[in-house]
């Protein structure tokens, strides 16, 4: 058994590994990181574009992030952070494509506008009003709103023809959103990770368990997939970016602050349209409202998008239920899951979450025809035919222990670390690789807070030149930085 020593383990080789590994090595280019990934390739989980429904995810269009408040107001507050979270995302990309890191940002990301759409007189008046909210803040600045049958064919003839003219509906429209291929994004990332000194990836490998060393640190057993030999890696620092397969390796760490955390999983199916002349003649993200009770992965959207250099238009995703923490996992990850420390978190999100249960059976046991009638709903002239079936990415959302040592199911994502920063692990779903820029760097300043104390913060404001200052209340600096990343990115300004 050999033995090895590096400075940083990234477990997992999808968006959220490969974007820190590029974060450490412009920090500090001098330290020995090591990427280890269970599968072939990279981003063959939630990262891939066929598995990932977070392509571009600004919070311009999706409407559970602005909730109705007991007043009948729109709180647009999570909005707001989602959609400058992107923004650091879209700087630091274009860092990476000045200096020659990305060769071209068409291989990744193109101008797609976001649209939300809602049939009826009640959804009219809530979309409205959320308009009226979010077109008043500088960030929102260009979003329009219209009840108009004719200027929303315009935007998306596809879910306009063949609709009666009766028939109440809403939509705004925003052009300055994006589509983006996280799984080529995670290849441009990798591919430029490889030309430093320092740095190693190993593929079909999975760490099979987690030691505290004595003197700091941990020891990384991992197992070869397909010899069979077995490693060690000594780390000083370890972070779990393995999507559903984080929690598991949480666990085995034995750190107290792993106690109380479950996992839920979530699963999700698509129908897919490569069909030229139908794809064609879509140009936009159109989110509609979830159903009462279900999950915000689930909310209905008909897509466009650019895979593979080649347009598609999705819907979904359907959502289900599966015991596998990951697509390509086993039917055992959730029992072997179970802890005396999360049974009650688990237990009492079973108990207080009825209405999601229920939702996700009768996903499960839904026909393919209530599948199209839910597609015809948004695209009333589809024609089966042209429509095909494609099995979605995992999604495990966080149950944590709340105050009265109950469980929490929570949608977001999290950030788990031990209390020397020595292991991290990052947990969670939506909106997941949209804000992977933000969340490495919220990381970074919890758990490198001295580093960057000293001399991370010059460099993380060449990467991110909005790095300290609050787009939320800058309007100026806001606009600067969307005009000067549309650019670099090819992206539409407003």
């Amino acid at each position: 058994m050999s033995n090895e020593e590096v400075d940083v383990v990234l477990v997992g080789a999808g968006i959220m590994s490969t974007t820190l590994g590029v974060f450490l090595k412009e920090l500090q280019p001098h330290l020995k990181l090591e990427i280890i990934e269970r599968l072939p390739g990279e981003a063959q989980e939630s990262s891939g574009a066929w598995n990932n429904a977070g392509t571009g995810h600004a919070a311009n269009c999706e409407l559970n992030y602005t909730p109705m408040r007991a007043d009948g107001s729109i709180d647009i507050a999570k909005a707001l952070e989602v959609n400058v979270e992107f923004d650091m995302s879209r700087q630091f990309w274009s860092y990476l494509i000045r200096k020659g890191a990305i060769a071209s940002p068409d291989n990744f990301i193109h101008p797609v506008p976001h649209m939300s759409f809602v049939i009826g007189a009640d959804r009219q008046a809530f979309l409205k009003k959320r308009h009226a909210a979010m077109s008043a803040h500088h960030c929102y600045r260009g979003m329009e709103y219209s009840e108009d049958h004719g200027r929303i064919a315009e935007w998306a003839p596809l879910i306009m023809e063949g609709r009666g003219p009766g028939q109440p509906v809403a939509a705004t429209h925003i052009v300055n959103g994006a589509d983006v291929n996280y799984g080529a994004l995670t290849t441009d990332l990798l591919n430029y990770l490889k030309r430093h000194d320092g740095f190693a990836v190993h593929f079909s490998q999975t760490v099979t368990h987690l030691h505290r060393r004595p003197g700091g640190g941990w020891r990384l057993d991992v197992k070869d997939e397909t010899t069979g030999a077995k490693r060690t890696v000594d780390a000083k620092y370890v972070f779990l970016g393995a999507g559903g397969g984080a929690l598991p390796l949480l666990q085995k760490s034995g750190i107290p602050e792993a106690k109380g955390f479950a996992g839920f999983p979530v699963s999700g199916i698509w129908l897919r349209c490569g069909k030229p002349e139908v794809a064609e003649r879509h140009a936009a993200k159109v989110y509609g409202m979830a159903a009462s009770g279900s999950p915000p992965m689930s909310v209905p959207h008909l897509d466009t998008r650019i895979i593979d250099g080649r347009r598609w238009l999705l819907f979904g995703p359907y959502a289900g239920f599966s015991t596998k923490f990951l697509k390509r996992g086993s039917l055992f990850d959730l029992p072997l899951s179970v802890r005396p420390d999360n049974i009650l978190p688990l237990l009492a999100v079973a108990r207080d979450n009825f209405p999601l249960e229920e939702y996700l059976v009768g996903q499960v046991l839904q026909s393919s025809s209530h599948r199209y009638k839910a597609l015809r709903d948004f695209y009333p002239n589809m024609k089966e035919a042209d429509w095909e079936f494609d099995v979605a990415g995992q999604r495990v959302q966080i149950i944590r222990k709340d105050k009265a040592h109950t469980g929490k199911l929570e949608f977001g994502t999290d950030i788990v670390h031990s209390a020397d920063s020595s292991i991290v692990a990052l947990l969670g779903a939506s909106p997941g690789a949209s804000t992977a820029v933000w969340i490495m760097v919220h990381m970074l300043e919890n758990c490198f807070h001295e580093q960057l104390v000293g001399h991370w913060v010059p460099k993380l404001k060449e990467m991110i030149p909005s790095y300290g200052h609050d787009l939320k209340t800058d309007a100026a600096l806001t606009e600067r930085v969307r005009k000067e990343t549309a650019e670099v990115l090819g992206l539409h300004t407003v």
